[in-house]
């Protein structure tokens, strides 16, 4: 479903576009969010579930998530503006859970089955029941039935039928969490055990009924710039391509000052940073003092990582992330200025909220919540006068959006810092492959690695918050890393604040 422009991403915008023009336009905030429901879903019809009633209700708990407020379940009794004088502030964080379920919109989808489709022949071998181990397959006038009481969905029919009649059915959330952390209700509708969830995203993404959704602060940023304190956007490596084809990095800075920011600046000048931090601490820590080192710029990899394998949670790279770097690199700068992060990410949404990274970051959007922005705003990103480049960093710092980028610009600094060295390396993407990557080395075989790991698969440019195709984002931020002025991160001008960075 990646990729594909649904009606659920159309609702998601329009909810993102809606909250962003009642927080630029309102000045009562209550009642505009009561009548944003019908303005969003005009007329007396439905137009994507049975009841009208239904669909404006679940557009009412979108909303109240894209304030930052917890979500309801149907038993409700209050107006869907209920709390917003407490979210009506600059300085609301995020409060967890960050990833949410609306239970009535959810299908109740069964979590996995093995089916018998119209495809079936009737065949007269009929493997399918040959091999089954729970004799859980019989014909019936000519057709195979399954008995789903003696399933054990091992699918081993489904492996031999000639006609490939038979099918596994998985929840498409469940099926996407890479961390088993989506089960069932007493009602059979999807639940998150939030003791595992990473908030990566993926379930967000992949619920075909859209009743997955993450809260957001687009109301706060836009506060804080009507308020009149500068705030500065620091823009993912992820980005290039992402407000369209003809939206230049040069293009995007213009129209961002135009909705408010102060400047601009690409998230690509902290990766440079990271991947020399990594690199340092990997010359001299592996092996002598931990027989590997994982990477760190990824929240939701790094988290799953110190959950699931608490006794190598040392293993894992203490650098500061890329968002955070450039975000106290802007602050050094401009200690009373705001910092949004801008990016593919949910699990940065939960950086955001450490303790540590508070007084950094200050709002994480995402790039469809930030699309919102542009679209209240009426803004023509294609046709606005572009201005100056966004910063002087390396093709390194840039190819941290895609899998594989983190770990080669750490491998590249390494053998800058230290020419000669053999660095071997292993990378996963997507939190279960990233999962077995760990228990391969928690059982010794990647002693002295460098372990890259990205939760999404294809790296952060599939994150939840991304735009456009994963391939196609791949390869305009391959080309957009070629343009860099630099190649090797640790050559950039900014290596020479990293030390005060850290030390903060």
């Amino acid at each position: 479903m990646r990729g594909v422009y649904t009606s659920i991403n159309e609702i998601r915008r329009r909810v993102y576009t809606e909250i962003a023009r009642m927080a630029y336009e309102s000045e009562d905030y209550a009642k505009t969010m009561e009548s944003l429901p019908y303005q969003i879903l005009p007329g007396e019809h439905a137009a994507y579930r049975d009841s009208v009633f239904l669909e404006r209700a679940i557009i009412g708990e979108r909303l109240r998530l894209a304030m930052g407020m917890p979500v309801r379940t149907a038993a409700a009794d209050a107006p869907i503006s209920d709390g917003i004088e407490q979210s009506a502030t600059i300085e609301q964080y995020y409060e967890p859970p960050l990833i949410n379920i609306i239970k009535f919109a959810c299908h109740s989808c069964p979590e996995k089955r093995i089916m018998v489709t119209e495809g079936c022949q009737g065949c007269l071998a009929h493997p399918c029941t040959e091999v089954c181990p729970k004799d859980a397959i019989h014909i019936v006038n000519g057709r195979s039935v399954i008995d789903q009481d003696k399933c054990i969905k091992c699918g081993r029919c489904q492996d031999v039928c000639p006609y490939n009649a038979i099918i596994k059915q998985e929840r498409p959330c469940a099926k996407a969490c890479g961390v088993n952390a989506i089960g069932s209700d007493e009602h059979g509708r999807a639940e998150i055990n939030y003791d595992k969830c990473v908030s990566c995203g993926m379930c967000l993404v992949n619920c075909p009924f859209g009743a997955i959704a993450d809260k957001a602060q687009i109301f706060q940023m836009i506060q804080a710039m009507k308020q009149g304190t500068p705030v500065y956007a620091a823009v993912a490596p992820a980005f290039v391509g992402q407000f369209g084809p003809k939206v230049t990095p040069e293009k995007l800075r213009a129209a961002m000052k135009a909705l408010g920011f102060t400047d601009v600046i690409e998230v690509a000048v902290g990766a440079d940073m990271c991947a020399t931090q990594e690199a340092i601490d990997f010359l001299d820590h592996v092996p002598d003092k931990i027989p590997f080192m994982a990477t760190s710029c990824c929240p939701a990899w790094s988290v799953m990582a110190k959950q699931e394998f608490p006794e190598f949670k040392d293993c894992v790279s203490m650098a500061l992330t890329p968002m955070v770097l450039t975000a106290r690199l802007i602050k050094k700068k401009h200690p009373d200025a705001k910092v949004v992060f801008i990016g593919p990410c949910a699990a940065k949404k939960l950086e955001a909220r450490r303790r540590t990274v508070r007084s950094d970051v200050d709002y994480v959007l995402t790039f469809e919540e930030m699309m919102g922005l542009f679209n209240a705003k009426n803004i023509d990103l294609e046709t606005i006068e572009a201005e100056e480049i966004l910063s002087n960093t390396s093709t390194d710092g840039r190819n941290f959006a895609v899998s594989g980028g983190v770990a080669k610009a750490v491998v590249n600094s390494m053998k800058k810092l230290e020419p000669g060295c053999e660095i071997k390396v292993a990378s996963a993407q997507g939190l279960a492959e990233c999962k077995k990557m760990m228990m391969m080395a928690k059982a010794g075989k990647y002693d002295g690695y460098l372990l890259e790991g990205m939760a999404c698969p294809g790296g952060c440019v599939a994150g939840a918050g991304t735009m456009q195709p994963i391939a196609k984002s791949a390869a305009s931020v391959g080309m957009y890393a070629k343009k860099a002025p630099l190649e090797i991160c640790c050559d950039t001008p900014y290596m020479d604040e990293l030390d005060d960075l850290i030390e903060e």
